[in-house]
């Protein structure tokens, strides 16, 4: 499958992706730990069927040392025992957050406070900042057909 559209060499894409993309690298300076950021993403990405970014984030995650049981069980996280309470709150959050169309109220009140538990007011806005910029990544590349399996780590060093 070809994508839809080159947003590699396309200047109106190059020019968007060039703003989200430093609106990521504030994200991923955070004090938000590393390893939350990477389970954040792949979750979400699996969520919106983003073959791209859910290749792309499994990719990453595990060159940064990510264990490959975890990243196996991100899926059916509420079930596996190998993550931590706060990353469990992070990744409730991340899946109310990206189906938000899902449930009438949004984002919970229990899952917020339960991420509160766990992040500081800097981290929590990292957190809720990943969260819409993974989503909006996983549309841009769903809407586009970006073929998965293309990805290598280092690829937008």
């Amino acid at each position: 499958m070809d994508a839809r559209l080159n947003l590699m060499a396309n200047p109106v894409a190059g020019k968007f992706l060039k703003y989200v993309n430093s609106a990521g690298k504030v994200l991923s300076d955070s004090t938000l730990p590393a390893a939350t950021q990477e389970l954040v993403k792949l979750r979400a990405s699996q969520i919106n069927g983003c073959g791209f970014c859910t290749d792309m984030h499994s990719k990453d995650a595990e060159a940064a040392g990510e264990s490959t049981q975890r990243l196996h069980l991100v899926a059916a996280w509420r079930e596996a025992t190998v993550f931590t309470e706060a990353e469990r709150a992070a990744l409730e959050l991340t899946e109310q957050g990206t189906r938000i169309a899902d449930a009438a109220g949004g984002v919970t009140d229990a899952a917020w406070e339960e991420a509160a538990r766990h992040y500081d007011e800097e981290q929590l806005t990292a957190l809720v900042g990943l969260i819409a910029v993974i989503n909006l990544y996983n549309r841009v590349n769903v809407i586009v057909r970006q073929p998965a399996g293309d990805y290598q780590p280092g690829m937008f060093d």
